[in-house]
């Protein structure tokens, strides 16, 4: 079992190989168990194992997207699943996820309501399904995933939203200043913004 202990650092790190021989160094596990978990879901992503959480098939998505797809069209997509999938699907393994699985995350989706009660608008509850269902698409596609949950689950949300509310300047900026201390958060509205492209106001 490739888990060592830092001595120095009082922490546990974890050597493997790669499909390709290439030898991968994870360090800074708190605990042996930790390290001995992750080192479980590296080996399930390089044998393509689907037994695999659903966040280990997202790096192995990731992987196998960064370099086909447009920088900011990947900055995009990687935001929405950051906060909208990886809370909800994150520890599921990727083979136990179905149809009822995704119907529950669609509800939740939609009773969800900002703390001036307004819930995401039709455009973005689509879009996040629509990003839910890519994923799945490329483990049916590339990974030999039986069938994708999300088509059984159906649509939500709308294409075109009859009526779409943009954020002024000063609005945005206001806004922007509340998630200042999550990065991720930060970035992902920065380039939805001032790139022109469309937010919801939820």
């Amino acid at each position: 079992m490739p888990v060592y202990k830092d001595k120095e650092r009082g922490t546990y790190y974890v050597s493997c190989y790669t499909s390709l021989h290439r030898k991968k160094t994870k360090r800074g596990f708190k605990t042996k168990k930790a390290a001995m978990e992750w080192e479980r879901e590296f080996t399930l992503s390089e044998s393509n194992d689907l037994n695999m959480t659903f966040e280990s098939f997202v790096e192995a998505y990731r992987q196998d997207m960064l370099h086909k797809i447009r920088e900011h069209t990947w900055q995009t997509k990687n935001a929405i699943i950051n906060s909208a999938i990886l809370p909800y699907f994150g520890k599921m393994a990727l083979s136990n996820i179905k149809a009822a699985d995704v119907l529950k995350w669609q509800n939740q989706m939609l009773g969800y309501r900002n703390d001036k009660g307004k819930p995401y608008s039709p455009a973005y509850l689509r879009t996040i399904n629509s990003q839910l269902s890519a994923v799945f698409n490329h483990a049916v596609k590339y990974y030999g995933l039986r069938c994708n949950p999300v088509v059984k689950a159906g649509s939500m949300g709308k294409k075109d939203a009859r009526e779409m509310e943009f954020w002024t300047k000063e609005e945005y900026l206001k806004f922007i200043e509340e998630v200042m201390d999550k990065p991720m958060s930060f970035y992902a509205f920065e380039m939805l913004y001032w790139c022109g492209l469309y937010m919801p106001t939820a």
